[in-house]
């Protein structure tokens, strides 16, 4: 199995990463992970060693216990392959795009700026004719 299948398999479980979300704050011990569920103390020691195996979490002995903490690099693979299935549109650079609008608005003054004195000459050279 490849790590981006052991990591995937280790938090499917929602036992296993509600202790990823608790380490995420703190290294805790086995007895402290275990007094926050209502399961056996044998089955988060089987989730603990899901998660040892997976590499999502190392485990340190001090004196007759065992103090588990996240290691937060492993996720990282699986977070850069769910990312390719984001549907969330590309982020918007709105500097670009209100530049690209100003000089729009000055352009479209600049060409109205133009046309206006052809257009007043226009108006003129017709008032004299109705005129003669």
């Amino acid at each position: 199995m490849d790590d981006l299948s052991k990591v995937a398999d280790a938090i499917a479980d929602p036992v296993r990463r509600k202790i990823l979300m608790m380490l995420l704050r703190t290294p805790l011990t086995a007895g402290d992970i275990a007094a926050r569920f209502a399961i056996s103390r044998p089955a988060i020691s089987r989730h603990l060693r899901v998660l040892r195996e997976s590499g999502l979490v190392r485990d340190q002995h001090i004196g007759r216990h065992r103090r588990y903490s996240l290691v937060r690099s492993r996720l990282g693979d699986l977070a850069a392959w769910l990312a390719q299935f984001d549907t969330q549109p590309v982020p918007v650079d709105w500097s670009q795009r209100l530049a690209a609008l100003e000089t729009e608005v000055h352009r479209t003054r600049r060409d109205r700026n133009r046309a206006e004195p052809a257009a007043d000459q226009h108006i003129a050279r017709h008032s004299k004719e109705d005129t003669a």
